[in-house]
């Protein structure tokens, strides 16, 4: 740690004048004022702001409006209001107190052993959950003195029982007391040796010092390090030294916060009387500078990550630390699909270093993975057909859920029978061939058979933006007859090194339109992936008519592929471009 001296400002020449022209003056609320005004001189930890409240102070007592109130708890509230708004600062408080007794807490440090033993164990618990899962709940940080005192201690019932854990739950949400001086005890367990870091820095305005707080380079027990995963639970009740570790932990990107905004605590506060008044004032007399944001959680508390209810955070963490534990296994499981199977060869060596060196450490969910690595990979690629998708097995749900089924029918799919017997269908998503099989026989009541009959038909694929091209197949058999099967395209297949031809389907759900009625296709800039397949299949074997504007250009043919042992074999699927001919 170190102390330093600071440099004071001058006092605000507004502020001298004032208690010039006032110092004579016996009435009681102006001097009360003037009071207040000297102890925020001398105590308030953001002393730049005092030229605003001398100002304030000035017209306050200008207006008269305090020499009015007779009451003292209203004047009490009233000043309140007037140094808050002047300094916009909450913490600010003024109280009528006639009967205030100070309390002055014991100092730990002087407490006999057996009771600093005591505390530390009725304010800590330690257990192994499930899975190797560490937890760890401390309800009272205790400071830099009582942490060397009862080193052995610490050592052998907390930090020597997480050591070896493969991830920890750090429970803050009923942490409301503790001291600064012991937060580097805390973050050093969870950093490494070397370098040390410089955790925070705190300003204490009365001795008009500045300490900083760094990690220690040996402590007392084996580190638990910064590599394995934590999460710190915080709610609205966290407060004071709690919120500095939490807040560090968070911008250090060392640990994940869940659950509610923390209270928005102080450094430390102090309840100063007012000259010989039995008026108090409430001050804030040291604040904290984290070096990374500049800023603290002080007042404003710290921000969770995943913001829960606090009754539901440790259900939450949980599931957190399941999802992050697959990640590595999840990225490697994609690299060697990527290694495999991608066709554009040249691009694989980037992106399988760029898969190993992303930055995955805030990830919430499944689909906040897939996202982030979505993202990430089509930057390095610049190919928008390279996509990870986070889905839910569609063909099983909707065989469970009827009212989804009827959802996605109406969702998918638009008709409509317009003039001369002209048959519309719209479809703005190529949906996979399983959820088609599944919702088969509703598909061809509800939509099909309402416009098979139509003397010709307009499909309309302008806000069509892809999707899955297994059902391609499927949607062309409709608009061919049974016999000859047609072949469709062929494609080239990376990892067998295979040539695939894929044709018409011999036998389908319901009656063909056939090969002789006329159909249009209608695109749009917005066209793409599998809906290009479909409508360039259609043109190439001179099928139909494309109306509109030329297409994305996105991938002809992909091959699709699960993500298999990790929580997301259910549902995440990667699509990969291979060759189209």
């Amino acid at each position: 740690m170190k102390t330093m001296v600071m440099a004071l400002p001058t006092p605000p020449l507004v502020l001298m004048l004032l208690l010039c022209a006032l110092s004579t003056n016996s009435s009681f609320q102006p001097a009360l004022v003037l009071e207040m005004a000297k102890i925020l001189l001398e105590n308030y930890c953001f002393p730049e702001n005092l030229v605003g409240m001398q100002e304030a102070i000035q017209q306050a007592i200008d207006s008269g409006e305090i020499l009015r109130i007779s009451d003292r708890k209203t004047l009490a509230s009233v000043l309140t209001v007037g140094v808050q708004g002047a300094l916009n600062d909450p913490r600010l408080t003024v109280s009528y107190e006639p009967n205030f007794v100070p309390v002055m807490p014991p100092l730990l440090p002087s407490l006999p052993i057996e009771q600093l033993i005591r505390l530390v164990r009725n304010s800590v618990k330690v257990d192994i959950l499930e899975n190797n899962i560490g937890y760890l709940r401390i309800d009272r940080i205790i400071g830099e003195e009582t942490a060397a005192t009862l080193g052995s201690l610490l050592r052998d019932n907390i930090w020597d029982k997480i050591a070896h854990t493969s991830s920890l739950i750090f429970d803050l949400r009923y942490s409301t007391a503790g001291q600064l001086s012991g937060i580097p005890f805390i973050i050093s367990y969870f950093s490494d040796p070397v370098p040390i870091i410089h955790i925070d820095t705190v300003y204490d305005r009365p001795s008009n010092t500045t300490r900083e707080l760094w990690t220690m380079p040996s402590i007392k027990g084996e580190r638990y390090g910064k590599k394995k995963d934590m999460i710190i639970l915080t709610s609205k009740h966290t407060m004071g030294a709690a919120e500095a570790v939490a807040y560090t932990f968070k911008h250090l990107k060392r640990a994940i916060i869940v659950g509610e905004r923390s209270a928005g605590g102080s450094v430390k506060v102090r309840k100063i009387r007012v000259g010989g008044s039995e008026f108090y004032i409430t001050v804030p007399v040291a604040r904290s500078f984290n070096p990374i944001t500049g800023q603290s959680w002080e007042v404003s508390g710290v921000s969770p990550t995943v913001n829960i209810i606090a009754k539901e955070a440790v259900a939450k963490a949980k599931y957190l630390l399941a999802v992050r534990g697959a990640i590595p296994s999840i990225v490697q499981s994609i690299s060697n699909i990527i290694e495999r199977s991608y066709a554009f060869t040249d691009k694989v060596p980037a992106l399988l270093h760029h898969l190993q060196s992303t930055d995955l450490f805030s990830v919430i969910s499944e689909e906040d993975l897939a996202i982030r690595l979505n993202q990430d990979l089509q930057t390095v690629s610049e190919d928008p057909r390279l996509i990870i998708k986070y889905l839910q097995d569609n063909a099983a749900i909707v065989e469970e859920d009827p009212e989804l089924l009827g959802y996605i029918i109406n969702t998918l799919f638009r008709i409509e029978l317009l003039p001369g017997n002209v048959g519309y269908l719209r479809f703005d998503m190529m949906a996979d061939i399983e959820v088609l099989k599944a919702i088969g026989t509703q598909l061809t009541k509800l939509v099909w058979s309402k416009i098979v009959n139509t003397d010709a038909l307009i499909i309309d694929m302008r806000f069509n933006t892809g999707g899955y091209s297994t059902s391609v197949p499927l949607l062309c058999s409709y608009l061919f007859d049974a016999d000859p099967l047609r072949h469709l395209y062929t494609i080239f297949d990376r990892t067998t090194t295979t040539m695939t031809e894929v044709m018409t389907l011999p036998q389908i759900r319901g009656q063909r339109y056939g090969s002789s009625k006329d159909v249009y296709i209608l695109t749009s800039h917005m066209t793409g992936s599998a809906a290009e397949v479909f409508t360039r299949t259609m043109k190439d074997l001179n099928r139909a008519t494309i109306i509109g504007e030329p297409t994305t250009g996105g991938s002809l043919s992909s091959g699709t592929y699960r993500i298999r042992d990790s929580i997301l074999k259910e549902s995440t699927i990667t699509n990969f471009p291979n060759n189209f001919n």
